[in-house]
C-alpha cells in the first residue's frame, strides 16, 4: 500500500542526529537557548507529533513532558488507528457533515500512520456479528460506505461471512441465532511505542525534548507595539533533580490532554474551563479468548456503547467504556467497568467459553480529553473534533481528537502558531516522513536477526515489530545466555518475548524510571500485572547499574512501581477477588471433595500447609521447586499472611476459581496435580488383576 499524495517528507532533510542526543544534552538545551521559536507542552501523541511538525519546518523547537512520553491517555488507547465507522453512521444519520469530514480526515491519516510507522502498525481485519436477517444489509451499506469513504486509502475491501465461515474465523463466537458476520479494515497499533516514536523523531531532527520536565509558570513580556502581555515561555523544574530554570520562545503551544485547563489557567486565571474528562477502561485477557488476526466490534452494548475485542500483543483486549471522571495523573479502573466488560464479552462468546473475571490480566483506565470550543455560542456542545485556541497573550491551545488524526491536528496547530506569531516557516511536511526505525525495516527483518545474533524467533519478531531497523542495536545489547539456543537474548520473564537488553536500550530512549520500563518501553504492566511484578526486581537492578543508583533509590522505584502495578494496572481489582473475607459457596460434596485433598497434604493433621508439606508433595511426584518460589506460591493464598494456609483460605480459593474470580492459581493447580499423580500410583489389588498370573 502506498499513499496517493505528494510525499512531503521528500523535501525535508536529513535528521540532525543519528541517535536521539541524551537527556542531559537536551536540558543543556533548553537551558542554553535564548529563544526557542516554539515551545510545547505535554509529550502525548498530540504534543510530540507539534514538535516534529514544528522542527521539521525548520523551527527551533522544544517540548517539556511533566511525567514520560505517553505516560497519560496516549498509551492507554483501544490501539486502534481507525476513522471511526461509528461516526459515518451518525454523520449519514443526522446529515452531519463535520461528522463527515473527521471520518474522511481520519481515514486519511490511518493510512498514513500505517505507511511511516510499519513496524508498529498493521491492518486488522475486525468482525461485526450480525444475530439478525435485516442487520446484514443495514450493516453491510454502511461498512461498504466506509470503504468507499476512505478511496484510495482503504486498507483492504470489507466483505460478508456465512455463519459456518463466521464460527471458522472466530470459533469461541456465540452460535445462537447467528445469521452471518460483516468484516471490515482497521489499522492497529502499539501506542506507547508509537507515541516515544515520535518523540525519539523529533529529537533526531532537533527538537529539544525532555521528559520528567514540569512547567511551573508561564513567562510573559510586554509586547512594545501593543503594550499587552504576551506569553514567552515557562518556568520549568527538572523533576528529578529539582532544578528550575525558564525557556524562553516565542510561541507556547499547550498539548497537554486532559490538564488542558491548568495550563490555560496559569495564562488566564478567569479562563473557562473547556475539557469535560471522560474515562475509558479497558481489560486485558489471554489470547485464547480471541483468534490471531481478527478482532470484534460490538455495535450496540446493553447501555449503548460501542465495545472492542481485539487481539493485541498476543492477548486479547477488550472495551472501552465511557464514563465522566475527575481528571487526575493517576487513573483507576473500577471493579464496576471490569464487570461491564466481561458481562458485554460474555453475551458475545459461546457458553463453551468460560468468562472468569480471574483471566483478567491487566485493566487500565484512560482519560480522554473531550473538549468544547471556547469561541462557540454553545459552551455545552462537546467538539467531536479538535479545538485550536488562541489566547489574547498568544498562548496556543490544541485539545480534543483523537490518536490517529495527531498529525493533522499538529498541522493545523503550527499552521495556527506560524500566523500568531509571525514565525518563518514552510508547509507541513509529515506526511509519508518515516518515524524512528520505520524506514529500513521489512516483514522479515527479523530472519536477520535469528541468523546474525542467535535470537530466538520470537524474540526476534518481538524486536523488530518494536524497534524497525534500530532491533539490531537493541540485539548487539543482548547477554549471552550460555545455552546451545538461543545463543544471546535472556528473556526478563520466561512467557514474553522481552528481553535484559531491552532494559538497557530503554534507558537511550529516555527511560528515567522503572515504572516507564514496565508500561511503556515495554509494554509488560498493560499485558499482565504478575509478569511485570516478577520482572521488576532484574528491570531496578539492570537499570540501577545503568543509571548509579544506590540500594535506596532502587527500593523507591520497586515500590513506586509495585503501586502503580496495585493501582492504575488492576492488580488491586485481582487481588480483591481472594481475601480473607471471601465468603465459601460451594455445595456439601465439593467442600468434602476439598477437605479431602486438603487433609492428604496436611498429613500431620495440623489444620494447615506450610512450604514443608507442598516441598512434600511435589518430591513424591518428582518435581522441586526452590524454597523462596514455594513461599511465593503459598504466600498468594495466605490471606492473614501467617505463613501458612488454613482449611477455612483453601477452601475460599476453591470457591473463588469456581466462580472464576480467580484463575491460575499456582497452589490450587499443583496440589490438584500432585493428588492426581499419587492415585495413579495406587497399587492395584490382587483380586481386580485377574487374579495374579
Amino acid at each position: 500500500m502506498s499513499l496517493a499524495y505528494v510525499q512531503a517528507a521528500e523535501y525535508v532533510s536529513e535528521p540532525v542526529n543519528k541517535d536521539p542526543p541524551s537527556r542531559e544534552a537536551q536540558i543543556l538545551t533548553l537551558k542554553n537557548t535564548s529563544e526557542f521559536d516554539v515551545l510545547v507542552i505535554g509529550g502525548g501523541a498530540t504534543g510530540c507529533g507539534c514538535a516534529l511538525d514544528a522542527v521539521t519546518r525548520g523551527l527551533k523547537t522544544a517540548l517539556v513532558e511533566r511525567d514520560d512520553f505517553s505516560s497519560g491517555t496516549s498509551s492507554r488507547s483501544t490501539k486502534l488507528i481507525h476513522g471511526g465507522v461509528r461516526y459515518l453512521q451518525k454523520a449519514i444519520m443526522k446529515f452531519d457533515v463535520e461528522q463527515y469530514r473527521m471520518v474522511k480526515e481520519a481515514l486519511h491519516e490511518r493510512a498514513n500512520l500505517l505507511e511511516i510507522a510499519p513496524h508498529l502498525s498493521a491492518p486488522l481485519p475486525i468482525m461485526l456479528p450480525v444475530y439478525k436477517w435485516w442487520q446484514l444489509p443495514y450493516y453491510w451499506v454502511g461498512i461498504k460506505l466506509y470503504d468507499l469513504v476512505a478511496g484510495s486509502n482503504c486498507l483492504k475491501s470489507s466483505y460478508i461471512l456465512s455463519k459456518s465461515r463466521a464460527l471458522e474465523h472466530f470459533p469461541m463466537l456465540q452460535k445462537d441465532r447467528l445469521v452471518g458476520a460483516i468484516v471490515y479494515y482497521d489499522g492497529q497499533h502499539n501506542d506507547a511505542r508509537m507515541n516515544l516514536a515520535i518523540a525519539l523523531t523529533a529529537a533526531r531532527y532537533g527538537a529539544a525534548t525532555a521528559n520528567y520536565m514540569e512547567v511551573l509558570s508561564l513567562l510573559k513580556k510586554k509586547d512594545p507595539k501593543t503594550g499587552k502581555e504576551r506569553v514567552s515561555g515557562a518556568r520549568c523544574r527538572d523533576v528529578l533533580t529539582g532544578q528550575e530554570f525558564d525557556v524562553r520562545a516565542k510561541c507556547v503551544i499547550n498539548a497537554t490532554g486532559p490538564f488542558t485547563d491548568a495550563v490555560r489557567q496559569m495564562d488566564d486565571k478567569e479562563a473557562a474551563t473547556i475539557c469535560q474528562p471522560s474515562a475509558g477502561v479497558h481489560i486485558v485477557m489471554p489470547g485464547y479468548y480471541s483468534p490471531e488476526s481478527m478482532g470484534l466490534l460490538d455495535p450496540a452494548t446493553s447501555d449503548g456503547r460501542v465495545i472492542f475485542f481485539l487481539p493485541w500483543q498476543k492477548m486479547t483486549i477488550a472495551g472501552t467504556t465511557d464514563t465522566p471522571t475527575d481528571i487526575t495523573h493517576h487513573p483507576i479502573p473500577s471493579e464496576e467497568d471490569i464487570n461491564f466488560i466481561l458481562n458485554e464479552v460474555r453475551n458475545y462468546l459461546s457458553h463453551d467459553v468460560e468468562v472468569r473475571r480471574g483471566d483478567v490480566l491487566a485493566a487500565w483506565s484512560g482519560i480522554r480529553p473531550l473538549v468544547t470550543d471556547p469561541k462557540s455560542a454553545n459552551t455545552q456542545s462537546i467538539s467531536r473534533n479538535h479545538v485550536v485556541d488562541i489566547s489574547e497573550s498568544g498562548l496556543i491551545t490544541i485539545a480534543g481528537g483523537k490518536w490517529t488524526t495527531y498529525r493533522s491536528m499538529a498541522e493545523d496547530t503550527i499552521n495556527a502558531a506560524v500566523k500568531a506569531h509571525n514565525l518563518k516557516a514552510g508547509p507541513s511536511r509529515t506526511v509519508g516522513l518515516f518515524l524512528q526505525g520505520g524506514r529500513d525495516w521489512s516483514p522479515t527483518l527479523y530472519i536477520r536477526l535469528v541468523q546474525d545474533y542467535g535470537l530466538e524467533s520470537e524474540v526476534a519478531q518481538h524486536l523488530a515489530s518494536t524497534y524497525g531497523d534500530k532491533a539490531f542495536e537493541v540485539a548487539k545489547m543482548a547477554s549471552v545466555t550460555g545455552k546451545r539456543w538461543p545463543i544471546v537474548g535472556v528473556r526478563l520473564v520466561s512467557e514474553f518475548p522481552y528481553i535484559e537488553a531491552e532494559v538497557k536500550y530503554g534507558i537511550k530512549e529516555y527511560a528515567c524510571t522503572a515504572v516507564d520500563m514496565i508500561s511503556r518501553r515495554t509494554r509488560l504492566a498493560f499485558l499482565n500485572v504478575q509478569a511485570a511484578e516478577e520482572a521488576l526486581p532484574r528491570i531496578v537492578e539492570l537499570m540501577g547499574r545503568e543509571l548509579n543508583w544506590n540500594e535506596s533509590k532502587k527500593q523507591e522505584e520497586l515500590e513506586t512501581a509495585k503501586k502503580f502495578l496495585y493501582y492504575e494496572m488492576g492488580y488491586k481489582s485481582r487481588s480483591e477477588q481472594l481475601t480473607d473475607n471471601s465468603e465459601i459457596s460451594l455445595l456439601p460434596s465439593d467442600i468434602d471433595r476439598y477437605k479431602k485433598r486438603f487433609h492428604k497434604f496436611d498429613t500431620d493433621q495440623k489444620g494447615f500447609i506450610t512450604t514443608v508439606d507442598v516441598q512434600r508433595a511435589l518430591e513424591s511426584i518428582n518435581i522441586q521447586m526452590d524454597e523462596n518460589t514455594l513461599h511465593e506460591i503459598l504466600n498468594e493464598v495466605d490471606l492473614n499472611k501467617n505463613g501458612q494456609v488454613e482449611l477455612n483460605e483453601f477452601l475460599q480459593l476453591m470457591s473463588a476459581i469456581q466462580k472464576g474470580r480467580v484463575s491460575g492459581s499456582r497452589l490450587a493447580i499443583l496440589l490438584k496435580t500432585a493428588e492426581e499423580n499419587l492415585e495413579r500410583r495406587v497399587p492395584i489389588p490382587v483380586d481386580r488383576s485377574c487374579g495374579g498370573l
